[in-house]
């Protein structure tokens, strides 16, 4: 089984790779700051009424949020309704941000 926890370089060659989907978890107004091209706003509160309408349980997911909070409850709730392949972004955005992107505007 696959951790629970991705780091965020991983997460970007998996992004890279087209091999993965984005899920932000964060709230409107953070994904308006800054967010990740292709990246899917799923508010935490909307994961439980939306994520299976809208995301495939067989798909690998990198659930983001700002600091890896949010993600990390999101991952751990996915798993376990089946979504085997939900991974939370190790200190979210914010290290996307400083290890990935530097060009994304931090807060």
């Amino acid at each position: 089984m696959l951790n629970l926890e991705i780091s965020a370089a991983e997460a970007a060659e998996l992004l890279n790779a087209k091999s993965a989907k984005i899920v932000d978890v964060r709230e409107p107004w953070e994904f308006a700051k800054t967010s990740i091209e292709g990246s899917l706003l799923m508010p935490m509160g909307e994961v439980p009424s939306r994520a299976n309408q809208e995301l495939d349980p067989d798909e690998p997911l990198l659930v983001l949020c700002h600091h890896g909070v949010r993600s990390m409850n999101v991952t751990v709730w996915m798993r376990n309704q089946g979504f085997e392949q939900a991974q939370s972004v190790r200190g979210g955005i914010d290290a996307w941000s400083r290890e990935v992107d530097p060009q994304l505007p931090r807060y």
